[in-house]
């Protein structure tokens, strides 16, 4: 009977791992409930510290542990100190509820004066709301998924991987359930570590430092806020009182990594057509992580430690696009990632438990160029340029959770992170002015310094913040209140390398015509070439300050129906580079309300649905462009020479009117008051989710739910004077008058984009006058971004020999915006996006959005064929990405032209409207992962060896691909030779070999 209490406790914990319903206890602990005798005590023991707590059955049968630590328990009934029954072995995971239920029509078998049961350890947890999968180290362990944060959330169902050109030296990005990869938050151990510059992105810790692994799709309880995509919960490994220690090693080499596919210029009619526009061929990667650690008692019972380090090498050779600068095209990348965790765990009692953790997590990236020949295909041996980047730093948390009695639970959180980023250019010299060509321009120029502009020295992200949490049982409901702030400091900006200006030659399609986004400037006769002087610099520490309250009620209205009732109130507050506000929401109420139906009374079959509203803050970025000074500005100028030596311009002619800045940015101070709309509303969104998950058989669930969100608010710039010139005038304004506010609204201000909005704007003299636009005058059409999905999954628990699930997505996501970020162009001006400049970049702009994936499969497994022997796969296949189609607009008046005109970046092609995501799909994606692991018996099966190999198929899918289709101009346009041309495409295929020895 022991054997089948643990076969079956292993089973529950590994089926539970991918389990897509599971509810709220905390953002870093689970719990236990179940049923018992009424007036019976129920004894819960962590097998891992021995740890202790004791909770009555009440009047109704049931009873509740939360905010337990996760790891194994063993639950015991008890009445009048006499051990009635026992449940061994049982597992606590992130954010669960463990039902262990002590009713009549378990099997029992008396031993001695206890009875030890053996329950049928329902598979689906009746007490979750919303929506989550988790994922324990175990499992990681046991199919092949590449050592990050992000190809774990791509597991996920609803997760996508979101535009290429989103990704970071060391991450990646994700898009949960059609949101913009800036809208996602991440915690560790209960402490956001979102990227708090842009939103993209994460801190992160050694791999094997993952004791569990939460994503969380939507419906989360009031606890949780500030994100509409989708929440990453990691929750560390900790000692207990056995002694653990261990060593790994794993290598990808770059000879058993298949060759990448080149790009090539699309057949569009022009000279390039079929030439080799990247030779990716080249591209060679290897890497090696190394990694140690240990854990157990300090003092047995009490005191605990754990402690991990992991380093990563990695080195990359690749090579540029092809008529950029030649001389750094050749490129020799070489990463050193060192990252740590430590983590001391203090059972100051049973009822009092201090945790600290201390993480590390640094990048090293040295970047070397070389010439390189496309001619003949050869580089050279001498460095020209390069980069040496440092990203990182240092995250401590301190964590404490109090029992008061059996019914109150206290839990304090506070956490400080601290990163820097530093950024040294290659043999830099002040003194040289910086010069550039385009793609298109047709001569080499000499001596080429390829730095146009300089992070600040002094970059960096603080975040400090903390939550409360208390918990009260009163009968049939569970009350909870808390409390968190959050707040992030970012120091960030540019300038022009050398003495503050550059240059750039290039050449117009028509000589004589105007030059697109030039603020008048026509193309010069002859060649067509000519050179553009540019000033810019921006910067200064900005700071945004995130606070929020919650209440919530779960009321166990009978044995069979669960209630869930939360409120959160959100506040947010940006400063910029003074420390002044410019924008600021407050009262945002964000209601929750969940529901779980046990239509059987057993377990068998649940039935769940969740409704609430979700906020989010805009990231420190936004001051950096949006409310600091800044200075960019553009000069056109034909030339009769260069200097040989220099490559500076000599014997200039102006070709417009001097300076000219396309947002108005001539870098003077904003007034954080004229910044963002008076009544600027935040980001937020709206969800539903409703299923059911149903126990087929003793070894098989199958679930399936439906998602609806609608993004009802966004947050971005808006730079059109026309609204503001014409309240002017019919409101009693001269023409002068009207003008100076069109042109202060020029500046562009952040505002609720198709909505009515308010804002202050200068006359002219420095007075701010007050100016309320309509949705109408505005003259933007209605946000809209819309995601609607239904999951369903079929689950095979772990049954000691194998594992498997799969997943499928049916979804549409459409709308006019994406949200924060443009994944159309890969801009990452979060909540500064071009789209929303002027009504005419809206036009015919509804229609398939950027994270649409029609159809997405995720399958994954194992089978372990012996105790030595395992064998594991993962299959990945989606739909294509939508595609557009861009050029110049149709129909323009020549004022809107010579103002904000923005080129080919409206939804026209080739002269005809041209509406989002008409221009078909890129090719389905595909890909299959196998893993083979073995662990000899004659080592006790410590030691494993594993070969993964990573698209064994080698299908290198087109990931996105270039959509501006127009040149020239409105008048006579042509076709870009880059139009349809392939971005990126995915990894080859890949082999990783991991050597690991645990004691």
């Amino acid at each position: 009977m022991r054997r089948v209490v643990r076969r079956t406790a292993l089973s529950l914990a590994l089926s539970v791992c991918f389990m897509p319903g599971v509810q709220a206890q905390s953002n870093a602990t689970g719990t236990i409930f179940g049923s018992g005798q009424p007036g019976a005590t129920v004894v819960v023991e962590s097998l891992d510290t021995g740890v202790t707590r004791q909770i009555s059955v009440d009047s109704s049968g049931r009873y509740r542990a939360t905010a337990l630590p996760i790891g194994r328990y063993k639950v015991t009934l008890q009445r009048d100190g006499q051990a009635l029954a026992t449940q061994e072995d049982v597992s606590v995971l992130l954010g669960t509820g463990s039902e262990v239920s002590f009713g009549s029509d378990n099997a029992v078998q008396t031993l001695g004066s206890v009875q030890v049961t053996a329950s049928r350890m329902p598979l689906i947890d009746v007490s979750a709301t919303d929506t989550r999968t988790v994922f324990t180290a175990e499992q990681l362990a046991n199919i092949p998924v590449a050592r990050n944060i992000t190809a774990v959330a791509l597991l996920t169902p609803g997760v996508v991987a979101s535009d290429s050109r989103y990704d970071g030296r060391t991450s990646n990005a994700v898009s949960f359930g059609g949101s913009a990869a800036s809208e996602n938050a991440i915690y560790i151990n209960g402490y956001a570590v979102t990227n708090p510059l842009t939103n993209l992105g994460s801190t992160t810790l050694p791999f094997d430092g993952i004791s569990q692994f939460q994503s969380i799709t939507g419906g989360y309880g009031a606890e949780f806020g500030r994100a509409t995509g989708g929440v990453i919960n990691i929750l560390t490994k900790r000692g207990t009182n056995d002694f653990h220690f261990g060593t790994q090693a794993s290598w990808a080499p770059k000879g058993l990594r298949a060759t990448q596919k080149s790009i090539y210029y699309p057949n569009n009619g022009t000279s390039s057509d079929g030439q080799l526009y990247q030779n990716l061929r080249e591209r060679e990667v290897n890497e090696v992580t190394y990694g140690v650690y240990a854990s157990g008692p300090i003092v047995k019972d009490r005191l605990f430690f754990y402690a991990s380090g992991e380093t990563t090498d990695r080195s990359i050779q690749t090579v540029g696009v092809r008529n950029a600068i030649a001389d750094v095209n050749f490129r020799d990348l070489t990463f050193q990632i060192p990252r740590y965790l430590a983590k001391v765990d203090w059972n100051i009692t049973d009822n009092h438990l201090l945790e600290f953790t201390a993480i590390g997590d640094k990048s090293i990236d040295d970047e070397r160029y070389f010439r390189y020949d496309y001619a003949d295909l050869t580089h050279g041996q001498t460095q020209n340029g390069g980069w040496h980047y440092e990203d990182g730093g240092n995250l401590h948390i301190g964590k404490y959770t109090g029992y008061f009695g059996e019914n109150v639970t206290l839990t304090a959180l506070y956490g400080k992170q601290d990163q820097v980023h530093l950024a040294i250019p290659f043999a830099y010299d002040p003194s040289q002015v910086n010069v550039q060509r385009s793609n298109e321009f047709p001569f080499d120029l000499p001596n080429l310094q390829n730095y146009p502009s300089l992070p600040r020295p002094d970059a960096a992200d603080h975040t400090k913040g903390g939550r409360l949490d208390l918990e009260w049982r009163l009968g049939d409901h569970t009350l909870r209140a808390g409390y968190d702030r959050q707040d992030s400091t970012s120091t960030a900006g540019q300038a022009t390398s050398g003495p503050g200006y550059r240059w750039l030659y290039d050449i117009t399609g028509t000589p004589n015509e105007p030059i697109a986004s030039s603020g008048g400037a026509r193309g010069p006769g002859g060649d067509g070439t000519y050179v553009i002087k540019t000033n810019f610099t921006n910067g200064g520490t900005f700071n945004v300050q995130q606070a929020a309250q919650y209440i919530e009620d779960r009321w166990q209205i009978s044995d069979r129906w669960l209630l869930s009732l939360g409120l959160r109130n959100e506040q947010f507050t940006n400063y910029n580079a003074d420390h002044l506000v410019y924008a600021s929401q407050r009262h945002q109420l964000a209601p929750r309300i969940g529901a779980s139906w046990d239509v059987n009374g057993d377990s068998s079959l649940k039935v769940f649905g969740n409704v609430g509203r979700y906020h989010l803050a805009m990231p420190n970025n936004v001051a950096l462009r949006g409310a600091a000074a800044s200075l960019f500005t553009s000069e056109y100028f034909a030339y009769t020479g260069i200097d040989p030596v220099t490559g500076v311009p000599t014997g200039l002619t102006p070709l417009g009117d001097g300076p000219y800045s396309a947002n108005n940015e001539y870098g003077q101070a904003k007034d954080p008051r004229s910044v963002a709309a008076t009544d600027l509303r935040s980001h937020y969104q709206d969800e539903a989710v409703f299923g059911f998950e149903k126990l087929l058989a003793s070894n098989m669930t199958f679930g399936a739910r439906f998602v609806y969100r609608n993004l009802r608010s966004a947050i971005d710039d808006m730079c059109d004077p026309r609204a503001a010139i014409a309240w002017g005038l019919r409101n009693g304004y001269d023409q002068a008058t009207s003008d100076a506010l069109g042109f202060s609204l020029q500046q562009c201000r952040l505002f609720n984009p198709g909505e009515a909005n308010t804002f202050l704007l200068d006359d002219g003299t420095g007075n701010l006058i007050t100016v309320p636009l309509t949705a109408d005058e505005l003259g933007f059409p209605k946000l809209k971004r819309k995601y609607l999905g239904l999951d369903m999954f079929l689950e095979r628990p772990f049954d000691g020999t194998w594992y498997g699930k799969i997943d499928y997505t049916l979804s549409k996501n459409y709308g006019n915006a994406e949200g924060q970020l443009n994944s159309d162009v890969g801009q990452q001006d979060v909540s500064q996006t071009l789209i929303w400049d002027h009504p005419e970049l809206m036009q015919y702009s509804n229609g398939y959005l950027p994270n649409d994936r029609r159809h997405y499969v995720k399958a994954f497994g194992f089978y372990q064929v012996t105790p030595e022997w395992r064998f594991s796969g993962t299959l990945v296949a989606a739909s294509g990405r939508p595609k557009n189609c861009f050029g110049f607009l149709v129909g323009g008046s020549q004022d809107f032209y010579d103002n904000i005109d923005y080129g080919p970046y409206y939804h026209y092609c080739n002269g005809e409207p041209a509406p989002r995501g008409t221009a078909g799909r890129l090719p389905p994606l595909l890909r299959l992962d196998l893993g083979v692991a073995y662990a000899p018996a004659f080592l006790d099966h410590n030691l494993k060896l594993a070969v993964d190999v990573f698209n064994v198929f080698n299908r290198q899918s087109v990931q996105n691909v270039y959509e501006l289709h127009d040149t020239g101009s409105a008048e006579h346009p042509g076709t870009l030779k880059r139009f349809g041309q392939p971005i990126s495409y995915s990894d080859p295929r890949s082999i990783r070999f991991l050597l690991r020895y645990d004691y």
